[in-house]
């Protein structure tokens, strides 16, 4: 039995196969590409052509070098201003729509090759087994179980994203035992128990989830063992031989960890790994220079990986896409924020956060490096989640979309997105992205 604020309907049909991919262009249709085409940008174009086509006409009447060279200049003149102009236009959109347009479309690939996204590198170059297709028929799915949620406004909470993703993969994998470290309202173990509604669950939490049923709605479950309140041990310093044997479980590989407790994930990883566990999923998986602990994203940031390491010079390409992108995403970061002393731009403007941002830990960039390669040496699988839809879609601007993966519902496809039920839900549950990850992990290889 559960206790809870509102009773919850368990789920019970099986999804199949997840999109496993780096980060994909993603194309629209012909047809949706030609309906998405910004009108001013095409009259600009045209406008340059008309001027180019013109002085190439008055080119014929030079009777001296010196003329054609001054025509041709000023052409370059001309072909500039334009270019200037249109740039200027990109950066004054005020309205919302228009800045998803601009910079959830054309801007996210425009930008990829400066902003790229990091994508830890496994051993063996192993995937998910889960594909696009059944990410969308999950997503069908789970919109009417998330609308059954027994606390509506999850604020300092995971959103739809997250939810649907931690849903999702705690379904297909079917674990014998569910763990979780971070429990807070309850929130993710009422998401673990409509994915599985008869599996035992392990809830870690310095605070039990029953003491805010006092000031609202919050989430108790009836067959989870919590380690919370004045019974709570921290993660890393849990018996888990003794607790499996206690569980019964003698397959570790069945037992799938959720992390949401704002702990370095390279500690996490170590300690998970040191117990025996292979299956893990940190809810806040931060992109560098931002969050308030170490974690994947940010240790795999490295030059030697597509899409990874960054420059500090201030006049840079990416400097100033940079700038550009925080003017419309509120999670964008600058070059000032980005780097710390010495040009340090590893972690957090070179610091290993962890525990909430109460510990904070200088490291330099060798360290960083090392810890890279340890988390190749132990890797299987690394994905991250997709957004589950589009920034013009979900009206969200807190991620940047230039350095996240390609979402399930593209921009564009809004029939899609109103025919799998996202248009019925509050556009609010929509902007806590933050890079999701599932890892499988396995000791280093002699």
């Amino acid at each position: 039995m559960h206790t809870l604020v509102h009773s919850p309907s368990a789920t019970t049909n099986m999804l199949d196969r997840v999109l496993s991919s780096r980060r994909v262009t993603s194309h629209l249709d012909d047809a949706e590409t030609d309906a998405s085409a910004d009108d001013s940008k095409t009259k600009k174009q045209n406008l340059s052509l008309l001027a180019s086509n013109y002085l190439s006409r008055l080119s014929h009447f030079c009777i001296c070098p010196t003329a054609c060279l001054l025509i041709c200049l000023l052409l370059a003149v001309i072909l500039i201003t334009s270019l200037a102009f249109h740039s200027r236009s990109f950066v004054c959109v005020s309205d919302p729509g228009s800045r998803a347009g601009f910079f959830g479309l054309e801007g996210l690939e425009s930008d990829f090759g400066s902003l790229g996204v990091p994508w830890c590198r496994s051993k063996h170059g192993k995937t998910v087994q889960w594909t696009s297709k059944d990410l969308l028929k999950g997503l069908e799915e789970f919109v009417s179980i998330y609308e059954t949620r027994p606390i509506k406004n999850n604020i300092y909470g995971m959103g739809f994203d997250h939810s649907f993703g931690l849903w999702f993969i705690a379904k297909w994998l079917k674990p014998v035992l569910m763990i979780e470290s971070g429990v807070f309202k309850g929130h993710s173990t009422w998401v673990l128990r409509q994915a599985m509604p008869d599996t035992p669950i392990i809830s870690l939490s310095p605070r039990h989830p029953e003491k805010y049923l006092k000031k609202g709605p919050a989430y108790v479950d009836g067959n989870c063992t919590y380690l919370a309140g004045k019974d709570f041990v921290d993660f890393g310093s849990v018996d888990w031989k003794s607790m499996m044997k206690k569980h019964g479980i003698t397959d570790l590989s069945r037992v799938l960890i959720f992390f949401d407790d704002h702990q370095n994930e390279l500690k996490r990883v170590k300690q998970a790994l040191d117990a025996g566990f292979r299956h893990l999923v940190f809810e806040d998986n931060y992109d560098t220079g931002t969050g308030d602990h170490y974690s994947l994203r940010q240790i795999c940031d490295q030059s030697y990986i597509r899409g990874g390491g960054h420059s500090c010079f201030r006049d840079s390409d990416e400097a100033r896409i940079r700038l550009k992108r925080k003017l419309f995403w509120e999670k964008a970061v600058g070059i000032d924020e980005l780097c710390g002393p010495n040009e340090a731009w590893w972690g957090v403007g070179g610091w290993m956060r962890d525990d909430f941002n109460h510990s904070n830990k200088p490291i330099s960039y060798a360290e960083h490096f090392q810890n890279s390669r340890f988390i190749e040496s132990i890797l299987d699988v690394y994905w991250e989640l997709p957004p589950v839809a589009g920034p013009s879609l979900t009206h969200q601007t807190r991620y940047d979309p230039a350095r996240a993966t390609s979402p399930i519902v593209e921009d564009g496809r809004y029939g899609l997105f109103q025919q799998l039920g996202l248009s019925r839900l509050d556009r609010s549950v929509f902007n806590g992205y933050t890079q999701m990850v599932y890892l499988e992990i396995s000791e280093q290889e002699s």
